[in-house]
């Protein structure tokens, strides 16, 4: 089965309005626009009678293409990048029929005009994309509970690794790939796609750009590292504008309230050894560390003071290890340490009863 875009102008000016026509299409689909940007869909609707025809149009493939996509396969990239490999300049999107099908009668003839291969190319995303009524998207919902991370695929391939307490929701599109951090600590190997790949945490968009890396909610702020690759942070909640671009070995700590931005160097075996339920620490305040260890043991880690809390600690260890935790924390000169209630009370020496 072939669908065909419908007649229209040709040239640069009538091949951009159908893209944008598109663009606005799926992201009223999506129900992501705010009031802004429906003023701007309604002015760019209304500022030529081509803008309202493709716009129009668009529906008219969507609505077509619905039966097409239902049976096609799940692997939605693939059929892009066969699309992309197809020479005959044409811009007719073919799709597999379900095994139960039954052929229709008439089949959609072809058009009269071709486009370039350019255009073959965006007309192809154009028809995939605008498949979002059958079936799409697709959302799933991932929790780790209390000492309990995760390690999961998602549809796409991309693996990722869910601490303990955290939570997230992955969707996809024809259009895109998007991740929402709701709580706690994620990291994400990203598997190629065409398909651009997002994760969307306390306002921020994390903009994948072939990468390893890992976003951390915190109580004042966001952590994302990169262990391989890049990624570009936005102000999402905002302007929208660009705050960091992060290589490989490179971070940044972002406020929830300022949106300030703190850039450091990462280590990727230190920043990733949760993934390995250990926990790695490169000169990082004692109350952080606390945070980690707190996610995976019964056994809390209390610091009684901001003074010791505000110490800044290096080490990688296990994180079930309570016993190892005690010891090294012991091994601090300026740190007391104690039993109670199930609970080690950090404090400083300072401030806190003997070390026993």
């Amino acid at each position: 089965m072939s669908a065909t875009l419908p007649p229209a102008a040709h040239g640069p000016a009538a091949r951009d309005a159908v893209l944008e026509a598109a663009r606005w299409y799926s992201l009223q689909r999506e129900g992501v626009l705010d009031q802004a940007q429906q003023a701007r869909f309604m002015d760019w609707l209304l500022a030529s009678p081509a803008h309202l025809r493709e716009y129009l149009a668009v529906g008219h493939v969507a609505i077509e293409l619905g039966e097409a996509l239902r049976a096609a396969p799940d692997d939605v990239d693939a059929l892009l990048r066969a699309a992309e490999a197809d020479g005959d300049g044409g811009n007719v999107v073919r799709l597999p029929l379900a095994r139960t099908a039954t052929p229709r009668a008439a089949a959609v003839a072809a058009p009269a005009r071709r486009w370039p291969r350019l255009a073959s190319a965006a007309a192809v995303l154009l028809g995939l994309a605008l498949g979002v009524h059958a079936g799409w998207p697709r959302t799933s919902h991932h929790v780790a509970g209390h000492g309990q991370p995760r390690s999961f695929v998602l549809a796409d391939g991309t693996r990722v690794h869910l601490n303990a307490e955290s939570e997230l929701t992955a969707r996809y599109t024809p259009w895109g790939r998007q991740v929402e951090l709701v709580r706690g600590q994620a990291g994400f190997v990203v598997a190629d796609g065409l398909r651009p790949f997002a994760v969307r945490a306390a306002g921020l968009r994390v903009r994948d750009i072939g990468t390893t890396f890992e976003v951390w909610l915190q109580r004042d702020q966001a952590r994302i590292g990169v262990a391989d690759g890049r990624v570009q942070v936005f102000d999402d909640a905002g302007d929208g504008r660009l705050l960091a671009d992060l290589g490989a070995g490179h971070g940044a700590r972002i406020g929830y309230a300022d949106r300030a931005v703190v850039l450091a160097d990462e280590d990727p075996a230190a920043m990733n050894a949760w993934w390995r339920r250990r926990i790695g620490f490169r000169d990082e305040p004692l109350h952080e560390v606390a945070e980690r260890f707190n996610r995976m043991n019964r056994v809390r880690l209390q610091v009684d003071d901001p003074m010791a809390g505000a110490l800044r600690l290096t080490g990688n260890l296990d994180a079930a290890d309570v016993e190892s935790l005690h010891a090294f924390l012991r091994q601090q000169p300026s740190l007391a340490t104690h039993l109670q209630d199930g609970r080690i009370h950090v404090g400083s020496r300072a401030a806190s009863p003997a070390s026993r």
